[in-house]
């Protein structure tokens, strides 16, 4: 039986004015970058035109060859190689080297689950990651391609639907914990916001769609990362740093390391988190509003607390009150409307905590919980199980199992991987009181709180 030819891969290859044995070099040189050498010669291209059947992967690598040869995303669907698309491909974990590879390498990732075996392992080595932070602070952004020929034209209505998405699923994950509509942010990424970044659009549409999509591609890091996914987070994150250079926002870039600290410092790795800190607070210096520096320097302080390095803790929290009273001289984006004086004074609590200063630990985290807008659950439960542990840190067991207790009769904020940690890590500080009739009371109460949980 005789095969159709294959008139898209044709028609891209003339557009890109590759011929077989160029294609089949830049096919090559993509596999070796991803550590993969194949075999494509100008005969393979051939019969690939021909109609022949193709390799996953391969597609995919053709795909990347033709996206940067381009400058525009290019999928092996649109290359007429349909049996790819839905084929799982390994995720390149490197901060890409253009906006093409960029584009590709979130919608892999926008492939995996949470629960994919490839989207789990190990955090990428400290080493690529300063690579990384190191380009996005000195290399040049890139310049989008406007008013392109495309099948679909992007408007600012474009751009409102999605923000408007971003803030629903903002909320989801305040109210409800990262793994509440992760997997359906992920789909919502990749049909309805990752084809648009390739179509055609004007110079104001590009930068605010741009802009848009960096806080769904962050919000999928974050939901990660508060599901305990911790792989498929640092993926996430370090791409979406990648892609806030295709319109040069240092603000949204400077939030992203400020989340890669916040993630290392959780996973108890202090030292990168006190250098992304650090790289977050220089990245925004003069780009980024008041709000935005008094969130990068409460996180380096955080970072700098678990480090016990008591004077530059107290130099970070003083830097990020000093710019929460210039919060108002400055008009901050939507994402930024978290961050105010209850959102600080939390992060304090915290920083108090880990410096082990009981009376202001207890002090700040008292304020925290009055002051936090019980829409923010989720945060919440993080102030009242600080205030717990400050309390036990003052020696008032009764009271630290009591406030424990409430944050656990919240319900929500159990649907945070994280917050189910701070629970876990208060049992294990009042188990040397497991005989204590408060203490056999709250953990029971973990436990049916727990089981319900599952039962959901």
């Amino acid at each position: 039986m005789s095969r159709e030819p294959n008139q898209r891969l044709a028609a891209l290859m003339a557009e890109a004015g590759a011929s077989n044995k160029g294609l089949a070099k830049r096919v090559r040189e993509t596999g070796l970058r991803h550590g993969r050498r194949v075999g494509t010669t100008h005969v393979t291209v051939q019969r690939w035109l021909n109609g022949g059947g193709i390799q996953p992967e391969t597609a995919s690598l053709v795909a990347e060859a033709l996206s940067s040869k381009l400058q525009r995303r290019i999928t092996p669907t649109d290359l007429g190689f349909p049996t790819a698309a839905s084929s799982p491909v390994a995720v390149a974990p490197s901060y890409a080297t253009s906006l093409p590879d960029t584009l590709d390498v979130l919608d892999r990732l926008a492939q995996q689950s949470l629960d994919d075996e490839q989207s789990s392992g190990v955090l990428l080595p400290e080493s690529e990651v300063n690579s990384a932070v190191l380009s996005w602070l000195i290399s040049h952004p890139d310049t989008l391609r406007v008013d392109v020929p495309a099948q679909r034209r992007v408007g600012m209505r474009d751009v409102a639907a999605i923000r408007t998405a971003g803030q629903m699923f903002m909320r989801l994950d305040f109210l409800y914990g990262g793994g509440h509509g992760h997997k359906a942010l992920r789909h919502y990424f990749r049909q309805e916001v990752l084809p648009l970044l390739s179509a055609s659009y004007s110079a104001k549409v590009g930068n605010a769609l741009f802009g848009a999509a960096t806080e769904i591609s962050q919000l999928l890091g974050w939901t990660a990362y508060d599901t305990g996914n911790h792989a498929l987070a640092n993926r996430y994150l370090l791409s979406t740093l990648r892609l806030t250079k295709a319109i040069d926002d240092r603000m949204m870039g400077a939030r992203i390391l400020s989340n890669m600290s916040h993630q290392a410092n959780y996973l108890g790795q202090i030292s990168r988190a006190t250098q992304l800190a650090r790289a977050a607070t220089e990245g925004g210096k003069g780009r980024a509003t008041p709000r935005a520096m008094a969130m990068y320097a409460a996180h380096e302080a955080r970072a700098l607390s678990s480090a016990q390095d008591h004077t530059s803790a107290a130099r970070a929290m003083n830097e990020a009150e000093k710019h929460l009273e210039r919060a108002d001289s400055a008009e901050d984006p939507d994402w930024l409307s978290y961050v105010d004086e209850a959102e600080l004074v939390g992060e304090f609590c915290h920083c108090f905590r880990d410096l082990g200063r009981g009376p202001e630990s207890l002090r700040y985290a008292e304020r925290a919980v009055a002051l936090t807008d019980p829409q923010y659950a989720r945060t919440l439960g993080f102030c009242r199980m600080v205030l717990a542990q400050s309390q036990l840190l003052n020696g008032e067991l009764e009271a630290a199992v009591t406030t424990a207790g409430l944050a656990v009769e919240g319900g929500d904020a159990l649907q945070s991987a994280r917050f189910q940690r701070y629970v876990s890590d208060f049992q294990r500080d009042v188990s040397s009181h497991a005989g204590v009739p408060a203490v056999q009371a709250f953990n029971t109460k973990v436990r049916d709180a727990l089981a319900d949980l599952d039962d959901e």
